[in-house]
């Protein structure tokens, strides 16, 4: 028997980083199963991502105690997480369906590292969803008066889940600035990106109407400047003038669901560090 981790590490780059923390897992008895590793030119900092074995008795505390040995000497940041923790993940809806569906799907069959505590929406469209999957729907509300009691409700549903993650779903609420930094790192959105310029409602028609050739999606995490947080996923579908409205929708849909699944699932098992106002994604 033995237990498996998933290790970070983020420091200024310098020589020496792999051998101290190799060597420490070694003398623990660790066996590296997976090794990711970037250093980046334009912040100098160091990125390493690891996943190892170690005798089923070895502790977090252990892991931990060890690795503090060597961490000041490169000002290390350190993260440690079991493979098997699943992060407890709250989903926000709206009306659209279709990136929920996926994410619950994935869910059910087991491709998806997270334990989806709830699923909430300002609307209750998708309620049904959510039960027929088994989990607990939260209606939510929001209007312009009431946006402050809305997003008191969601902090206290946030602490009394124990929310480590929150996603986007297609949510067409705005955080607001005060619920952005509280939740910092913990909020990751899909947005239509690969449209920048149809801006507002109905970007798809607006897109067909321009006759444009790819339609696309960005999953980033949610920051107070709207869409503009660190990228972590993004992905297009090519169209053409053959293609109706309907079409583009469906391709730009398709490629929203996906992206968010990826998105968050490599948030998950943690391969997404950051470095400033980007992301590494060791994919």
């Amino acid at each position: 028997m033995s237990c498996e981790w998933i290790l970070r590490v983020t420091c200024p780059d310098s020589t020496g980083i792999v051998h101290a923390v190799t060597g420490v897992l070694a003398g623990l008895g660790g066996n590296i199963t997976e090794s990711q590793q970037f250093s980046s030119p334009d912040s100098r900092q160091f990125f390493l991502r690891l996943q190892f074995s170690t005798p089923a008795e070895t502790t977090a505390q252990t892991v931990e105690g060890a690795l503090a040995e060597v961490a000041p000497r490169f000002a290390m940041t350190v993260s440690l997480q079991p493979v098997e923790k699943k992060t407890r993940t709250l989903i926000m809806v709206s009306k659209a369906a279709h990136c929920l569906n996926t994410l619950l799907f994935r869910h059910s069959a087991g491709q998806l590292p997270i334990d989806i505590v709830g699923v909430a929406g300002n609307h209750a469209d998708l309620r049904p969803l959510a039960e027929f999957h088994g989990h607990d729907f939260h209606h939510i509300p929001i209007t312009r008066e009431t946006k402050a009691d809305a997003e008191a409700r969601l902090s206290t549903l946030v602490d009394d889940l124990e929310v480590e993650l929150i996603v986007l779903a297609r949510y067409m609420q705005i955080l607001s600035p005060d619920l952005c930094a509280r939740l910092e790192g913990r909020v990751i959105n899909i947005h239509h990106s690969f449209l920048p310029s149809f801006k507002g409602a109905k970007p798809y028609h607006q897109a067909h109407a321009r006759g444009v050739k790819i339609i696309g999606a960005t999953a980033h995490y949610v920051t107070s400047d709207l869409d503009e947080g660190p990228i972590i996923e993004q992905d297009v579908a090519r169209v053409d003038h053959n293609q109706a409205i309907a079409d583009f929708v469906r391709h730009g849909q398709d490629v929203e669901a996906a992206v968010l699944a990826r998105a968050v699932a490599w948030h998950a098992e943690g391969r997404v560090l950051m470095d400033g106002h980007r992301t590494v994604v060791f994919g």
